[in-house]
């Protein structure tokens, strides 16, 4: 069976224009030939098939209904498409594993376990990743947390845009004023870091930046031990606080989600950006810059953000992909953040009305920016209840053009499009970890706000994971604050490996 999807009929499909094969020998390593249980027939992959498809739009003017349909063809994706994405997914997996080209990092985080309610202590937990960074006090007992004080701060473009020292320094300072706040300026504390951007990890607590991602793009920080910084900045201020964890919000998404069920072995945020990790078993991760002889898993951080940054994926890109790309601060990169992640699908819904607009098949383009993924899920709601006066108004805005019903419903079904595009997206790497795994059952614990706002992207997921994995069972649960809990949650595990240490 395929290491991405299994059990899938097998038959000859047309996938973003071109032809391709779904069959018993499967295409590119070893994928795809099981057609057992009944399902290798012509109709059975069809119906299959069919499933993956939005539905069609409907309009009184049926020829401009046909051509949108026609213009937005590269945005939907049929099943063989997904059965080649999953493909190209386990290649990339196996060969950063390897330490090989790929465009995954696979990052070692050197997280050799989840939580198993004995966690104990005071932390403090930073969390970096967006505009708004948060100095949280966090304690724990008997793995509960019993308090929680958080303070947020917000990072201004200056130093977003400006010298990697400089951030530190106000991250450093931030910390001195919560931690004068709390009255706790000479007390000895442990930190958990969490710092959501790629990064080349060297053990639990240090790391260096690999790429700034999101709006940030500091300078001065090629070869930088993050942690280390952080540290010497704490030092500098005189404050005895020690950065036990070092940590993304995705591997804290993780560890938050096991603290709440136990059978939770993935983490996946979609969001902003998008990432996800899950346990890996220690003998198949080649990286290891510590001693593991008793590791048996470890959570690996995918960074699938990147996916398709060497090209591999070219084969999805349409021409509305590349005008994001193109307007974007980091262009020919994050390739699939930018199919899927909430800074981009508010972009995308904007690129695609501007080429239907200059196809004379929408009345004005939208001004550059003047959508996001909030207007998305807007029109994907208004659509689930039939009603569209809200997606006219916000069309009429982005526009500056008078918005018809009509009008309203194109622009839904765009968004519709999308929206079935990015859970497909995801769904495949989700069902192809699910495989990779193993399990009878496996939870996804999954943070971020395109998860928790979109009307209709859970659903979608449950669909389209159960359709590429379908003899793996799993859930998809909601996480809370991986950037903050998990990140205490994972310096107090750090102390109890520390503890049985020789």
């Amino acid at each position: 069976m395929s290491a991405a999807v299994e059990n899938i009929p097998s038959v000859e499909v047309l996938a973003n224009g071109h032809a391709y094969h779904n069959g018993a020998n499967g295409v590119g390593n070893g994928v795809g030939g099981d057609v057992s249980n009944g399902v290798g027939s012509v109709g059975s992959a069809r119906a299959w098939e069919q499933q993956f498809l939005p539905p069609p739009l409907v309009l009184e003017d049926r020829p401009r209904a046909l051509k949108i349909e026609s213009r937005l063809s590269s945005l939907v994706l049929c099943g063989a498409t997904l059965r080649r994405v999953g493909e190209v997914f386990q290649r990339e997996i196996e060969s950063g594993l390897r330490e090989r080209p790929s465009s995954l990092q696979m990052e070692n985080t050197y997280v050799p376990e989840l939580p198993d309610g004995t966690e104990e202590g005071v932390f403090l937990a930073l969390d970096l990743g967006g505009t708004n960074f948060r100095v949280l006090l966090l304690e724990l007992r008997a793995g509960q947390l019993v308090r929680e004080d958080v303070k947020h701060y917000h990072i201004s473009d200056e130093l977003r845009l400006g010298s990697g020292a400089d951030l530190f320094n106000f991250l450093a300072d931030c910390v001195q004023d919560f931690v004068r706040a709390e009255g706790l300026e000479h007390e000895e504390m442990s930190l958990g870091f969490t710092f959501s951007f790629p990064m080349k990890q060297h053990s639990i607590s240090s790391g260096e930046l690999i790429t700034w991602t999101k709006s940030f793009k500091c300078s001065g920080m090629a070869g930088v031990d993050v942690a280390a910084l952080l540290q010497r900045c704490l030092r500098e201020r005189g404050l005895r606080v020690t950065v036990q964890v070092l940590l993304n919000d995705t591997t804290g998404t993780l560890v938050a989600g096991a603290h709440k069920d136990p059978e939770v072995a993935i983490g996946v945020i979609l969001g902003t950006g998008s990432n996800g990790c899950y346990m890996e078993r220690a003998e198949r991760v080649q990286h290891w810059e510590a001693r593991h002889a008793r590791v048996r898993d470890v959570v690996v951080d995918i960074e699938w953000g990147a996916f398709g940054d060497n090209g591999c994926l070219a084969f999805l890109r349409s021409a509305f992909d590349s005008e994001v790309d193109d307007h974007s601060l980091l262009p020919a990169s994050f390739t699939f953040e930018k199919y899927i992640g909430g800074k981009y699908l508010g972009e995308l819904l904007c690129a695609a009305l501007r080429g239907l607009a200059r196809d004379a098949l929408f009345p004005a383009p939208p001004a550059w920016g003047a959508l996001d993924s909030a207007h998305l899920s807007l029109f994907e709601q208004e659509n689930l209840s039939g009603a569209w006066s809200q997606t006219s108004d916000a069309l009429r805005t982005a526009c500056g053009a008078p918005v018809s019903r009509d009008d309203a419903l194109v622009a839904q079904h765009v968004a519709r499009i999308l929206s079935n595009r990015a859970a497909q997206l995801v769904s495949v790497c989700i069902a192809t970890i699910l495989r990779r795994m193993g399990r009878a059952h496996a939870a996804v614990a999954v943070d971020g706000s395109v998860f928790k706002k979109h009307p209709r992207i859970r659903s979608l997921m449950d669909k389209y994971i159960a359709l590429l994995a379908p003899h793996h069972r799993f859930t998809l649960q909601g996480a809370e604050d991986g950037s903050g809990k998990g990140s205490a949650l994972t310096a107090a595990i750090a102390a109890r490996v520390a503890a049985r240490s020789p």
